[in-house]
């Protein structure tokens, strides 16, 4: 194992999540990578749409920042788009070996009605996933 990536939303589920992927990375001496994904608004004008993603990548980038002093030798990332796309393409582009994510519970209801990014990322993912609760 030699890339680790830790898909991070700065839940509870993926605060856990990170510290397994840093312990995983430390153990096998792998480079570890956090990346937070910023979802652009479904509906919205232009200047809607702008304004929000702005705010949204503020916000991956401030969730980021506390991690770094943890994890100072993780490359950090911020990538707009569907989660579970995101995810997926990066471990795919950049030759991940293990994807680490935390799992969000919402209730059975919910994840059969819309599913959930960790469903979608353990189906397409080209590579092992660890989905943390």
């Amino acid at each position: 194992m030699k890339h680790i990536l830790i898909a991070y939303d700065g839940s509870d589920p993926a605060k856990h999540a990170f510290e397994q992927a840093l312990d995983l990375a430390g153990r096998y001496d792998a480079q570890l990578t956090v990346l937070a994904v910023a979802r652009p608004p479904e509906f919205g004008t232009e200047v809607e749409t702008e304004a929000v993603m702005e705010n949204s990548l503020q916000h991956c980038r401030a969730i980021l920042e506390p991690l770094k002093a943890l994890a100072p030798q993780a490359r950090f990332e911020v990538a707009v788009g569907h989660p579970a796309v995101k995810i997926t393409t990066f471990a795919e582009d950049n030759g991940v070996d293990l994807i680490v994510m935390g799992h969000r519970g919402k209730t059975l209801f919910d994840r059969w009605l819309i599913g959930s990014v960790a469903k979608k990322v353990m189906s397409y993912a080209p590579c092992s996933v660890l989905i943390v609760r």
